[in-house]
């Protein structure tokens, strides 16, 4: 059985594992404790784990981000998103992007927002599934170091 829950401190070391999956290279641990300290002291970021009876199978960060156009409706950013190999294919995605849901709408974010590599073929078939819609936008980013 999955549960969704808050990241706990004594799970940052599963966390940290889990990202060196994501980025397929090696998290600071020591950068990561410091950071998730800093996140943990501002409400409009949300680090959820899925946990099922082998500890941390999967995980998500949602960012409630303030708008300044239409009805200014904050929205929410999802990144970050990382699901063990052993525990793919069990629900395991769905019950977390279901929950960072529930706290955005509580939140009253007006959208999520996120981006997925274009090499992830079946993640986007589940975010299909889920609602989420390809709207052909492009998706930039500069790396600064």
């Amino acid at each position: 059985m999955i549960s969704v829950k808050p990241i706990r401190y004594e799970d940052l070391s599963e966390l940290c594992l889990l990202y060196n999956e994501l980025m397929n290279s090696t998290t600071n641990y020591d950068k990561l404790v410091e950071t998730y300290r800093k996140i943990g002291e501002n409400d409009d970021y949300i680090l959820l784990g899925a946990y099922n009876d082998d500890g941390l199978a999967g995980s998500l960060m949602g960012i409630v981000c303030e708008d300044l156009v239409g009805e200014c409706k904050p929205f929410m950013v999802i990144e970050n998103v990382i699901v063990s190999p052993k525990a793919r294919r069990q629900g395991v995605a769905t019950q977390l992007m279901l929950e960072i849901e529930d706290v955005a709408r509580k939140r009253d974010c007006g959208y999520i927002i996120f981006v997925s590599g274009g090499q992830r073929k079946e993640a986007h078939r589940l975010y299909e599934k889920l609602g989420y819609k390809d709207e052909s936008v492009e998706g930039f980013r500069k790396h600064l170091h």
